[in-house]
């Protein structure tokens, strides 16, 4: 099993600090960036090989390779997404199809979360594509809410939900186990093809509705966030020191 960090996109909703540079590698614990908290977590369950995609400003990536392979002892691939800019983000995780093969943990570059979340995922391996899910928090519009069927397979899965009929929110990990890697890739290629806006998630409904078995694995209570602005990034702040 290898590890896959989407880390293609731009970050615009914080400007300045990502004018130049991917939000993966903002500081959240010292001069521990995103992206090294996520190293961190893959190392800390004996994943030592990772894909890393890249989109915007890739270089600031790729020249930091030698430095993060060093000092979380992994080996990292770049995997560059030349629509990263253009294009939403079932193209990256697409991008990244050769390590599905391998079977993988999944990481959105912009989540900052601890390490118990991947160990969570792999005690409970099992459906073809495990969701680490926040099933405790009140959910509002925002959230990638999931819906289950009364077997506990994942139905839908959308920012669009009613939160009041979700289970929970996907917290941007998953497990993908290599068996349904090249169904996957089919289902990612044909979201992407129908809307170059779409999420990959919008690639795990179209899965899911050709019969995949999508579950979820509850976090608990855990100390996560998703950094897409300003304020997100002084709650990463708060947090990620704990881990």
């Amino acid at each position: 099993m290898i590890g896959v960090v989407l880390a293609a996109g731009a970050g615009r909703r914080l400007h300045p600090l990502t004018l130049d540079l991917p939000k993966t590698l903002l500081p959240v614990a010292g001069e521990d960036t995103i992206l090294d908290i996520a190293l961190h977590n893959l190392r800390e369950v004996d994943v030592t090989e990772v894909a890393v995609v890249t989109g915007f400003a890739a270089e600031r990536i790729t020249e930091r390779i030698d430095a993060l392979e060093a000092r979380h002892g992994v080996r990292i691939t770049p995997v560059f997404n030349d629509k990263a800019e253009i294009w939403n983000n079932a193209y990256s995780l697409y991008c990244a199809r050769d390590a599905l093969a391998e079977g993988c943990l999944l990481v959105n570059g912009d989540t900052v979360h601890p390490a118990g979340v991947e160990r969570t995922l792999l005690e409970n391996r099992g459906p073809e594509i495990l969701l680490a899910a926040d099933t405790e928090k009140s959910l509002a519009e925002e959230e990638m809410k999931v819906i289950l069927d009364d077997s506990g397979r994942v139905r839908r899965i959308s920012k669009l939900l009613d939160p009041a009929t979700a289970a929970g929110e996907y917290i941007g990990v998953s497990l993908i186990e290599a068996s349904v890697a090249d169904k996957l890739a089919d289902a990612l290629r044909a979201t992407f093809e129908r809307d170059t806006g779409l999420f990959y998630e919008d690639g795990y409904q179209e899965h899911a509705d050709r019969g995949g078995d999508i579950r979820i694995a509850p976090i608990g209570t855990v100390d996560w966030v998703e950094v897409d602005n300003h304020d997100d990034l002084a709650r990463a702040r708060e947090i990620a020191c704990r881990y």
